[in-house]
């Protein structure tokens, strides 16, 4: 029984290992800061919360941006800033609102 247990185990640290070299890796720059991830709209997200002092909205972030305001051009800003939540650049103190990181 102890064998079995390891040899799932082996198969569960294969398995995740595996899944683990999908995820990208999260880099320092030698400043110390995060990069951003490889899109355009990454650095003008941003620049918009350096020109704010409050939290924002995609929709806000959308009209900054001069991007038509359909739902499809909100939900992939949303989707951005969330990312950006994960990397640790932005905060979502309540959900849809996000700032920058102190």
């Amino acid at each position: 029984e102890a064998e079995l247990r390891l040899e799932h185990l082996a198969i569960t640290r294969t398995t995740i290992t595996g899944l683990a070299d999908r995820i990208p890796a999260q880099t320092v720059d030698p400043a110390g800061s995060l990069e951003l991830p490889e899109h355009p709209d990454y650095p003008r997200i941003l620049a918009v919360f350096n020109d704010t002092t409050g939290p924002l909205r995609a929709r806000d972030i959308c009209q900054a941006l001069d991007f038509e305001l359909l739902p499809k051009h909100v939900e992939r800003t949303r989707a951005k800033m969330k990312r950006l939540v994960t990397i640790g650049i932005l905060t979502e103190a309540e959900p849809g609102t996000f700032s920058k990181k102190q």
